[in-house]
């Protein structure tokens, strides 16, 4: 790659970048596919496994936590080996991971799996984005990262119907099996199209930051979980205690480090505190949720799965449409009144879902899913780009690996905490209620309502926002393009 001396149009057409476009967009795609597929096959792999939702999301869980563990290293592991071979190896490594969880016998071979191809997963957006960014030429950012932005919206979408297709038709196998040709295509294209980017001296890496995060992470995810069915259990307690200890002890490590392998200094700024909380609160409520929809269409009202995809299809329609509304937005009226907007209708439609019944009409449904979906789109991306902005200016290019690190971590705590308080609202319920279906569905009453409660603490606390400093205009830096395209690839 010769990116110090491209700087005429000629070198940064369309054409040129066209090749290394695709490699990316294929690998996206990929990734993307995948992590919304699971929530839709879910269902059929407890039952073809004969185990149980509270052991199966664990296949979830360790996904986004091992996603969780390698984002931080994505600038570092770039800047060491070569943004191009990194690329390759991550592509390379969720095909393996994709194709071993296809053949997967047992409920822990699968999770197992899955955590390998969330080693793999977690680092292709960031890196690509960060690729096309240094070859995107200044004037014609905007329309690149619009063509890059298309397997971020269409994903999502199709995900869920691409999955519900193969789980009823042909079998969940092929929903991991599926990668195997598109990312050997991915990886050919990279090899021809993607450019050598010229390494960087970087510092010596923060191993003990790279031991103590997952352990943290992953042991308050498990607490969490087992704290859905008692939060006295010793598991529970093991789990918190543990995974808190190690969480005080990263925090510790990482203030002590020069070059920390997540900025938590940025903490500093009030602002951000109050974005970066204001995100997870609504993250937890959003993500959880998606997992505990599909699970109530399939198990409760007796939807295949693709008629499971098609319901979850406005959703993520809505969310794509008001996205761009949202941001343009943001530009003139800044990130409160969006937020507040935005969250104040997922609680609204939370609540709506928390009376649901056998008797509740799919239209009703989803009704509910559009209304999370266009609250989604206008609040996430104001609050995204409220928190970048609310950085420091010298811990810009920091920021993103902590906020898409973070996010991961959000969603596995959701999804286990979602999922054991489900579990353990039908538990009760069955003692409660002679019929079982009925206790089954006032479960799920609960559990969206607690949805709609922790999404009102976010509408509540958006209340408090303050619209950053304006940054004097002018022509953004490598750093800042770099910092900016990794934020996008995480949200």
């Amino acid at each position: 790659m010769s990116v110090k001396t491209e700087n005429n149009n000629e070198a940064f057409s369309i054409k040129t970048i066209i090749g290394p476009l695709l490699a990316v967009i294929v690998g996206m795609i990929m990734v993307i596919l995948d992590s919304t597929a699971m929530n839709v096959a879910l269902p059929g792999i407890v039952e073809d496994f004969n185990s149980d939702v509270s052991t199966m999301q664990w296949s979830i869980t360790g996904y986004t936590l091992a996603l969780s563990a390698v984002i931080p290293l994505a600038g570092w592991m770039t800047d060491r080996f070569g943004a191009k071979r990194i690329f390759l190896i991550t592509i390379a490594l969720f095909t393996l991971g994709s194709v071993l969880c296809s053949v997967a016998q047992n409920p822990e071979q699968l999770i197992l799996y899955r955590v390998i191809q969330g080693l793999g997963g977690g680092m292709v957006a960031p890196i690509g984005m960060a690729i096309i960014f240094r070859l995107a030429p200044p004037d014609k950012i905007g329309a690149i990262m619009g063509t890059l932005g298309v397997p971020m919206l269409l994903a999502p979408a199709l995900g869920p119907v691409l999955a519900g297709y193969l789980v009823e038709y042909v079998t969940w196998h092929w929903i991991f099996l599926i990668n195997l040709p598109i990312g050997i295509i991915a990886i050919l294209v990279g090899m021809k199209f993607l450019p050598e980017v010229e390494r960087k001296t970087v510092p010596s890496l923060d191993y003990l930051g790279i031991v103590l995060a997952p352990i943290a992470f992953a042991m308050l995810a498990y607490g969490v979980s087992e704290g859905g069915k008692s939060w006295t259990s010793t598991e529970t307690l093991t789990g918190l205690i543990v995974g808190g200890v190690a969480l005080i002890l990263f925090i510790i490590v990482e203030l002590r480090q020069k070059q920390p392998l997540l900025e938590l200094r940025v903490f500093g700024s009030s602002d951000f505190r109050k974005g970066i909380v204001i995100a997870w609160i609504s993250q937890i409520a959003l993500f959880g949720v998606m997992i505990i929809v599909p699970l109530f269409l399939q198990t409760v009202r007796g939807y295949g799965a693709l008629d499971t995809g098609l319901i979850l299809l406005p959703q993520a329609l809505a969310s794509g449409v008001m996205m761009p509304i949202g941001g343009r937005l943001y530009d003139k009226i800044g990130a409160r009144p969006l937020a507040i907007t935005g969250l104040s209708i997922i609680t609204v439609a939370l609540v709506m879902l928390s009376r649901i019944s056998m008797d509740t009409t799919t239209g009703y449904i989803i009704t509910c899913l559009v209304m999370m979906g266009a609250g989604m789109g206008l609040s996430m991306m104001a609050i995204n780009t409220h928190v970048l902005q609310s950085a420091p200016k010298h811990l810009v290019s920091r920021v993103t690996p902590l906020t898409t690190a973070a996010q991961q971590v959000m969603v596995s705590f959701a999804v286990a905490g979602m999922t054991g308080f489900l579990t353990s609202r039908i538990t009760d319920h069955m003692t409660e209620i002679p019929n079982p279906i009925e206790a089954t569905v006032t479960a799920y009453g609960d559990t969206f309502l607690l949805a709609a409660g922790i999404a009102l603490v976010g509408a509540l606390l958006a209340t408090i926002l303050s619209r950053p400093k304006q940054q004097p205009e002018h022509a953004p830096d490598d750093e800042t393009k770099e910092a900016n395209a990794k934020m996008m690839a995480g949200h």
